[in-house]
């Protein structure tokens, strides 16, 4: 898909994550506005997803011959059901249910309501590497060539079960594992440095025996070139540091980790949203 277009959709998804939080005066448009750019060179551009002869995806919870994702900090749900609807797994029109009484779309991702394209419940931060893990291994075992991804926040390196999972992945050699954390240096109580300093992740993961690389996450053609770099050792996991800025897109929330999880005001959400114009053909939900 051409950048342009990659560029419209990130917009339409940044306006979705909007309009989905200040409906129901709840959920966490900060991190979800930062990632919106990764998300999208991810399911538009990256993975090797499971289409029908009309090319809208097939979804099952095997994922064999087909690349995954797994979303280990489920509080940025925001995005990934905006670009889940927006790749066709579910109509873009049930965003407008999200965090509403019987909506599959729950504030934090779970398989119980049995979403097309939610693979694991992802509401406690910290597990999301260990499950990758698991994924990745057994497609090793089963023959499979196709790759998992997981993101992570820069908050949730502070989590004990990461430290298992990324001492698993290098002694397994699983090369079809690449792993994001998206290191936008905030979390709900302030900066990750004054809430509890991760150092220099880079050193820590490559100790461990990862291959590690950076990008900036909100740049979708960098993103896409690291990527495709990602998966070029098959026996070194891969450790990617994404540069990102909480809020990005929305000027007044940009770098500001009040966002975490406050969504804007009817007056605050107009003023966001004049700022991201719809693409030609892009619509709102």
């Amino acid at each position: 898909m051409e950048l342009q277009q990659l560029e419209g959709i990130a917009t339409a998804v940044r306006r979705d994550i909007l309009r989905m939080v200040a409906a129901v005066n709840s959920g966490h448009p900060g991190g979800s506005l930062g990632c919106t750019d990764f998300m999208v060179a991810l399911y538009f551009d990256i993975m090797r997803r499971k289409l029908d002869g009309d090319g809208k995806p097939v979804f099952d919870m095997n994922g064999h011959d087909e690349d995954l994702f797994f979303l280990s900090n489920g509080h940025i749900s925001p995005v990934f059901y905006s670009v889940l609807a927006r790749a066709g797994y579910f109509p873009i029109s049930e965003l407008a249910t999200f965090r509403k009484l019987d909506s599959r779309l729950q504030g934090h991702p779970a398989t119980a309501e049995h979403i097309p394209g939610v693979r694991i419940a992802s509401g406690s931060l910290g597990q999301g590497l260990s499950v990758a893990c698991g994924a990745a291994y057994a497609k090793k075992l089963n023959g499979d060539d196709k790759h998992v991804y997981v993101l992570m926040g820069d908050g949730e390196q502070q989590e004990g079960q990461i430290w298992e999972a990324a001492q698993f992945a290098p002694n397994k050699k699983l090369g079809n594992l690449t792993a994001i954390i998206d290191l936008n240096h905030a979390q709900i109580d302030g900066t990750t440095q004054n809430v509890n300093d991760n150092r220099d992740l880079a050193a820590k993961y490559r100790a461990f025996g990862w291959f590690v690389d950076e990008m900036e996450g909100n740049d979708i053609s960098d993103v896409i070139r690291t990527l495709r770099k990602s998966q070029e050792d098959p026996d070194v996991p891969t450790m990617i540091l994404m540069h990102t800025e909480m809020g990005f897109g929305v000027e007044y929330m940009v770098g500001n980790y009040k966002w975490h999880g406050t969504a804007p005001n009817a007056d605050q959400l107009q003023q966001a949203l004049n700022g991201l114009p719809l693409s030609i053909g892009v619509t709102d939900y």
